[in-house]
């Protein structure tokens, strides 16, 4: 999957207004980002009689509204999703995926921290950089609300490139941990096996999918 790095801090603490300037600068350095936002408990996205509305009402597990400009995903679920289950939803297009809130997720953090909204987030694990207004005893690099560049530098550095040639897998919608080797093995007879196919041309992506 993708490289993903949630940003995470208390409520007010500038997490969007951070995310859009970070969105902004890597951007400009040619990435494509996607961003996750963990909403409220009970969130309402599809307004009642709406046609996306309706069909879930009838039965339909999940629906996609496509117009011009935007194309909308609806899909009713149990509980609370996983970061890993939405980011494979997704897809594998993005250099990086950026979320606002899991903050007991598995992904890496960025916290945000005022000094006026009182100490650090507790028990907050994979905490690889803070944006703060104030020097703080910590380990975790530290650096100033306007210095989105330095940020950008390190998530490059230390995310982006090292995955920019990657293959993902998942077994039963669960992400599996590759070592380099069975990387290579699989990345290799994939390649070899598709390049014999009739139509098929330089490959810079693949995806194959087996249901049992």
């Amino acid at each position: 999957m993708p490289p993903v790095v949630s940003i995470v801090g208390k409520s007010e603490s500038g997490k969007t207004a951070f995310i859009e300037r970070l969105i902004q600068e890597l951007k400009s350095r040619g990435y494509r980002v996607a961003t996750i936002k963990h909403a409220p408990q009970g969130t309402n996205f599809d307004k009642p009689g709406k046609d996306s509305w309706r069909h879930i009402q009838a039965g339909s597990e999940t629906t996609v509204v496509s117009s011009t400009d935007n194309l909308v995903l609806v899909k009713h679920v149990s509980q609370d999703s996983t970061l890993e289950e939405i980011v494979r939803l997704l897809g594998e297009e993005y250099d990086i995926i950026l979320t606002e809130g899991f903050k007991q997720g598995n992904a890496p953090k960025i916290e945000i921290h005022r000094k006026d909204t009182g100490a650090l987030l507790k028990n907050i694990k994979k905490r690889i950089a803070i944006i703060t207004d104030e020097p703080l005893e910590t380990k975790a690099r530290q650096f100033s609300f306007e210095d989105s560049k330095s940020l950008a530098n390190l998530l490059e550095r230390g995310f982006i490139k090292p995955q920019k040639e990657r293959i993902s897998l998942y077994v039963n919608n669960s992400p599996i941990t590759l070592t380099t080797f069975p990387k290579q093995i699989i990345t290799n007879i994939l390649v070899a096996m598709v390049s014999c196919l009739r139509g098929v041309k330089e490959i810079s992506s693949l995806q194959i999918f087996l249901r049992k």
